[in-house]
């Protein structure tokens, strides 16, 4: 079975739609009848990412307002697929009609013509992360239904560029990541990490970054052994998202510079449960949850679109100098947080099979 557009087994998204196409969204099959839906819980999330938002974002400007197509009765779902719908308003398609013959770097043009023989160039297409849209929308629900039952899932920006900071890791709140236009929850650390982005933009160049995200109230046994552990199917995840380039749980690649004393989360009952005086493993072993918060980090790698000459081949093999123009993201990373969050939502639904 094709599942390159599918996420999930019991819970199952399908994703639709490209960058300057006329819609873009997703269907949502298996989600539990009787749900009573917030639409702007949904809208919320998408509004965290939609692109448009300040400065240090595309300024491309989709409201992203959706509807709900299919499964849905009196305000509450049905059991059947849900059709989530957002048109694309603001899509400039000539706007890339000089990138027609150009396979521009780090960009999927190359690769997508080279396995379909075909490419949208029309900014990104299919590869492009305006799609991900439908994913937060549906992923929404998803989110939305497992906080009600005690399960909240928050990432936050720990890093732009060479600017990390050094946060708490913890749960905090849609209001406290908010707070500051790159979300990171710590004022200090924002200031510096705006000041990075725009200095990058006033160069014409890019930047990428990481987010934590963590997750507090999964029970543990959640999580299957070998192959599928809870955390490689996170990073499949997290790996569809556009401009992943890394993940990592707990300690993560610092802890192969560790001693097992060091890092080994030792076992404790304290208030007749079971937990772990430290959290290098991230919330689970041998891919299973053992109770504590999950937690894990996701690189992103520099915006792919800059405005700085660079060199390139053109589609009759030519070697030529491209300066990219368009609408683009100085940093992907304080956009990419509900699109995180909405994907750890419905990677967890699939395990619990709601």
């Amino acid at each position: 079975m094709n599942r390159v557009n599918t996420l999930g087994t019991h819970i199952r998204l399908t994703s639709f739609g490209e960058s300057h196409g006329a819609v873009i969204g997703a269907v949502l099959d298996g989600f539990p009848a009787g749900f009573e839906i917030d639409f702007t819980y949904i809208q919320h999330q998408l509004d965290r990412r939609k692109p448009g938002q300040s400065s240090i974002t595309s300024p491309r400007k989709e409201q992203d307002e959706f509807s709900i197509n299919s499964g849905l009765f009196e305000g509450k779902s049905t059991g059947a697929p849900l059709h989530f719908f957002i048109a694309n308003t603001d899509a400039k398609p000539k706007d890339y009609d000089h990138l027609k013959e150009v396979y521009r770097p780090s960009h999927a043009d190359y690769t997508y013509e080279a396995k379909y023989g075909i490419c949208d160039y029309r900014g990104g297409g299919r590869s492009s992360a305006r799609v991900t849209a439908g994913w937060v929308a549906a992923g929404a629900l998803v989110q939305d239904f497992l906080q009600k039952t005690g399960i909240r899932i928050g990432a936050y920006v720990k890093q732009i560029g060479g600017v990390k900071a050094e946060l708490e890791t913890k749960f905090y709140s849609n209001n406290e990541v908010d707070a500051s236009l790159v979300r990171c929850p710590n004022a200090t650390y924002a200031s510096k990490m705006i000041d990075e982005i725009e200095l990058a933009k006033e160069k014409k160049d890019s930047l990428g970054g990481v987010i934590e995200c963590v997750i507090t109230g999964l029970p543990a046994g959640v999580g299957n052994p070998v192959f599928g552990k809870l955390n490689s199917l996170l990073a499949q995840a997290m790996f569809s998202i556009n401009a992943v380039k890394g993940f990592e749980i707990g300690g993560g690649f610092e802890m192969a510079t560790k001693k097992g004393s060091e890092v080994n989360d030792a076992f404790e009952m304290s208030g007749g449960k079971m937990t772990t005086k430290t959290n290098f493993s991230g919330g689970m072993q041998g891919g299973i949850s053992n109770g504590m918060d999950i937690v894990f980090r996701v690189a992103f790698k520099p915006t792919a679109t800059i405005g700085t000459e660079q060199q390139t081949v053109n589609k009759d093999g030519e070697n030529i100098r491209l300066e990219a123009a368009g609408r683009h993201d100085p940093c992907v990373v304080p956009r990419a947080i509900p699109i995180v969050e909405t994907m750890a939502a419905l990677v967890l639904a699939d395990q619990l099979r709601i």
